[in-house]
Order: C-alpha cells, then structure tokens, then sequence
C-alpha cells in the first residue's frame, strides 16, 4: 500500500470548516445548490439518480452549469455524488455487476461537468464468495469505468461490517485499492464516523490512533472526505444506524473533535440523518457555533 503521508499539515492554513449534508437533487441541481446556501452549507452530497433503483434523471447540462455557479458565487468547498445502493461491484449475478459498471459509468460521465470534486460508493457485498474474489471484481470494475483521464476522483466507502459488506476495514480497502492499481488521484476514500464505530475503530478514545493507523495502511493522502454520522449502537456492533449528531453512542465532543482535527482540515463533512433542511440549518450553525476559529 501507499507509504503513510503523515499527520502534520501546515499550520497557516486557513481555519475553514466544508459542512453539509444530503441534499435532494429533485427540484433540479441548481435549485439543490441554493438550497444548500439557504441552510449555512459550504460543501453537500446527492444522488444523480435513484439510490435504491438505477433510473436517472434526464441529462440538463444548463443545470449542472447553473450548479456550478451557485458553488462558485458561494466558496464551496468539493462536493460530492454518491453511488445508488444498488450498485454491487462484487456481486456472484454477473448480469448485476454488469449494471452496476454501466450505471457507475454514465453518473461519472455526469461528473465530468463537474469536475474536480468526488464520486462515492459503497465497496459491495460479497455474499459467499471469498473475499479476494470480491476484491478483484470492484479493481476489475474500477479499472474498466476509469480508463482514461476522470476529472472525478471516485471514492471508497468505509463500511460498518453489516453482513458480506467489503470494506469494513483498512485492509479490505488497501486490497481493492492495490488491486486496481490506478495512477494519480484516481480513487480516495470517504470515512463514515458511524460505520468506523460501528466497524470497531474506536474515533471517540483514540482518534489520533485510528488515524495513524489508517495513514500506516493506505496514507492520509487518500482520505478525501467524511460522513459526519452520530451512531445509535455501541463500538464494534457492525449495525450501520445513524443518528443525529450528538444523539448516539458518537457524541458531540467527538464530532467536533473530528471536524476541528489538523489532519482533516479541508475535508468535506456531510450529513446523512433523515431531518428536514431547517433541521439541518440549526444542526450545522450548532456544528459552526462550537467549532474553534
């Protein structure tokens, strides 16, 4: 794996915190956009098609541009997409992973006029196959969808350990990242506080711990952003239930510690509780009201 790149970031560096949350892409994307300046955001997360089915929303590059000028009038930060959860890389259905490559395909083709900013996924399940077959069918998948020069990197997901997930651990995604073998920045991966916890790595008593240790086995140079979810069950539960920030086994003190932490800054931060947009606006002003400036 990639040699670590170390915890240290340069102390000049502007304090600004990328905050958002999952936003609805179905009244358009630039209407997305002005929603998330509306509730405080300066960074957000959406689906370019129906996360639990594979239908996308007819293409309007004149929305997608519209988008983009809302993020730039408005200092965002990278925004990101993420993959429906229907997309099973490791899948035994051959028909399946042929669907999820092409539907992973045509939402970075998306990406493209958006460039610059990432693209998520969950890993897949590999039900019972071993695990280094699962590795090399989401390498083979990855190789194949960015052959070529992508504006987009595509993000890893770390998982919480549910069932036949990939990715419940460092090494799971070290493997596939090995495995793909891609130049550049090409792939990176989005740290979800829920699924970390409830995958075992302990982000309240020994953040720096688990950072190192991600930095020994991939290198903090891959980590691009965070799902910043509270949990609703204890450590190492591998049950994958958000809560509300400052609702779970998490808590705020940690949240904010993982936020303000020197090795993550500039990272975006998003949401991903089932509260409505006001909500989300009182959630992130809290989040900003105790940040340190």
């Amino acid at each position: 794996m990639a040699e670590g790149s170390g915890t240290q970031t340069n102390a000049r560096s502007p304090r600004v915190y990328y905050i958002g949350t999952q936003i609805s892409s179905g009244k358009g994307y630039t209407a997305m956009g002005r929603d998330a300046v509306k509730i405080g955001a300066n960074t957000l997360q959406f689906f370019l098609r129906n996360p639990r089915g594979s239908k996308a929303r007819p293409l309007n590059r004149d929305d997608l541009a519209g988008l983009s000028a809302v993020l730039a009038e408005n200092n965002f930060g990278k925004i990101m997409a993420h993959a429906p959860y229907t997309v099973n890389a490791c899948s035994r259905d051959p028909h399946l992973r042929e669907l999820s490559a092409q539907m992973f395909s045509e939402d970075l083709d998306r990406m493209d006029l958006l460039p610059g900013n990432y693209y998520n996924f969950h890993p897949g399940s590999r039900q019972d196959q071993e695990l280094s077959a699962a590795v090399d069918y989401i390498a083979g998948m990855l190789r194949t969808v960015l052959a070529g020069s992508r504006p987009t990197t595509v993000l890893l997901e770390t998982m919480a350990g549910k069932g036949s997930e990939v990715g419940r651990n460092f090494e799971e995604l070290a493997a596939i990242i090995d495995k793909a073998a891609l130049p550049g920045d090409s792939l990176g991966i989005c740290f979800d506080a829920c699924h970390l916890w409830d995958s075992g790595y302990d982000i309240v008593h020994d953040l720096d711990g688990v950072l190192e240790n991600f930095d020994r086995i991939i290198g903090l140079k891959y980590l691009k952003a965070f799902h910043i979810n509270d949990s609703q069950n204890g450590r190492g539960s591998r049950k994958d239930r958000h809560a509300v920030l400052g609702g779970g086994y998490i808590g705020m003190d940690a949240i904010l510690a993982i936020i303000s932490h020197p090795a993550l800054r500039g990272l975006p931060f998003i949401t991903e509780t089932p509260i409505t947009l006001e909500e989300h606006r009182e959630e992130i002003a809290r989040l900003r009201e105790r940040l340190p400036v």
